[in-house]
C-alpha cells in the first residue's frame, strides 16, 4: 500500500486523538483499502512497513497462550493507528491484527512517518507522550484484571466495549468475548445469564445491550 498524504499530513492530530473524523472518508483518501470480517492485516512474526489507519470498523489483536488459547489484548477502533508500536520498535510482530466486522483502513510506510518525525518537533513530542501513556495504561490495567474476580472482570469488559461501540449494541461473537475477559466461553455464557436475569443487560442473539451500566460498575469495582 502507498502513504496516505492526508493521513500523513494529520499524523500528529491523529495520535493526540484530535483528527475530524466527521469528514475522514473523502475523495483526498486516495488509497483506501476495504477489508472484510475475518480477514488478516498482519501476523506475529511479520516485519512492520509502517501502521494502519482505521477509518471504519473494528480490529481485534490478539496473542497466542498456551496451547494456542486466543487473548485479546485490544479492540482498535475508528481513529486509532495500528502497529504503532512495532513500528518503531524496528522488531517484527509479536501479535496478530484480525478483522473483527468489515474495516476500511488507510496506511502510512515507515519510511514516511519517521521522516516526518525528523522534522516535526510536535509530532516528536506527541510519539513520546503517546508511548509513555500507553505503557502506564497496560500496567494500570493489567494489575487491575489481576486482582479482579471472573465476575469483575467480564463486568469491566462491557464497560470497555460499551465505550468501543459508542453504547451501540456490542456485537461480538461469545468466544471473543471470552478471549477479551480470558475466561472460558461457558463462563462468560453464564455469567451473561446472570447479568440478563438481574435486568443489567438485554441481549438478542450475540448482541449485548447494557441496560443498566452504573450496576456494571459496581460489580467492576474491588471489594
Amino acid at each position: 500500500m502507498e502513504t496516505c498524504t492526508l493521513c500523513l499530513s494529520q499524523i500528529e492530530r491523529i495520535l493526540s486523538g484530535r483528527f475530524n473524523q466527521g469528514v475522514s472518508l473523502n475523495s483526498d483518501h486516495f488509497n483506501l483499502k476495504h477489508y472484510k470480517k475475518g480477514e488478516v492485516l498482519f501476523n506475529e512474526g511479520g516485519t512492520p512497513r509502517g501502521v494502519f489507519f482505521i477509518h471504519s470498523g473494528l480490529i481485534k489483536v490478539i496473542k497466542y497462550g498456551i496451547e494456542g488459547k486466543e487473548q485479546i489484548i485490544e479492540i482498535a477502533k475508528v481513529g486509532d493507528l495500528v502497529g504503532f508500536r512495532a513500528m518503531l520498535s524496528d522488531l517484527t510482530y509479536n501479535v496478530d491484527a484480525i478483522m473483527l466486522e468489515d474495516t476500511t483502513l488507510c496506511y502510512v510506510q515507515k519510511s514516511d512517518f519517521l521522516k516526518e518525525i525528523n522534522c516535526n518537533e510536535d509530532l516528536r513530542n506527541t510519539v513520546i507522550r503517546v508511548l509513555s501513556k500507553e505503557l502506564q495504561d497496560r500496567a494500570d490495567l493489567l494489575t487491575t484484571m489481576a486482582q479482579k474476580t471472573v465476575r469483575q472482570r467480564t463486568a469491566l469488559a462491557l464497560l470497555l466495549l460499551d465505550d468501543i461501540y459508542e453504547g451501540k449494541p456490542i456485537n461480538l461473537s461469545r468466544d471473543d468475548l471470552a478471549n477479551f475477559v480470558g475466561t472460558a466461553t461457558e463462563t462468560v455464557i453464564r455469567l451473561l445469564r446472570e447479568f440478563k436475569k438481574d435486568l443489567i443487560i438485554e441481549t438478542k442473539g450475540r448482541r449485548i445491550m447494557i441496560l443498566q451500566k452504573s450496576q456494571l460498575i459496581e460489580i467492576s469495582e474491588l471489594t
